[in-house]
């Protein structure tokens, strides 16, 4: 099975999210984060999470790349356990036995993402907030060819516009 994988070219998440991840830490896309999020509270660095932002499994900090990595079973129910914690912990869920279905579900979404993609493919999410809810997308960071000058950065106005 493939997961995904934090992956950090630089030190700019540091900047841009309250908390970043850590490269190589496990992680989800993590949108759920955002569920009760209108937008008067998607602003500054919480908006940089919304838009960008994939979820670490190990500090619960954001990463703007991921990259898809071969798991095992074992590892896959480690990350559905700890997810859970993370839900009784941050969101109130009442214990791990009720938290567990939704981080199975978290797991299997990010398991499903990976499924079309080799391992060490590097992906990037982009979400909206529209009237009709969050709209969620996710696409594949091509390699630069050697000497080629990238863009890796969405730019949004204040009213959360793509330029």
């Amino acid at each position: 099975m493939k997961l995904l994988r934090v992956v950090r070219f630089d030190d700019s998440d540091t900047r841009v999210f309250e908390r970043a991840a850590e490269d190589g830490e496990w992680a989800v896309p993590g949108g759920f984060e955002f569920a009760r999020d209108t937008a008067d509270t998607l602003v500054g660095k919480r908006r940089q999470a919304f838009a960008n932002g994939f979820l670490g499994l190990a500090g619960f900090g954001r990463s703007t790349f991921v990259a898809v990595a071969s798991a095992d079973e074992t590892t896959r129910r480690r990350l559905t356990e700890a997810l859970a914690d993370h839900f009784v912990d941050r969101y109130g869920a009442p214990d791990r036995a009720a938290a567990l279905p939704v981080a199975e579900e978290e797991i299997a979404f990010a398991a499903e993402l990976c499924a079309e993609y080799e391992p060490g493919t590097t992906l990037a999410v982009i979400r909206e907030l529209g009237p009709e809810g969050v709209r969620e997308g996710f696409r594949r960071v091509a390699a630069a060819e050697p000497g080629a000058v990238q863009s890796i950065w969405s730019m949004f106005d204040e009213d959360g516009k793509f330029r």
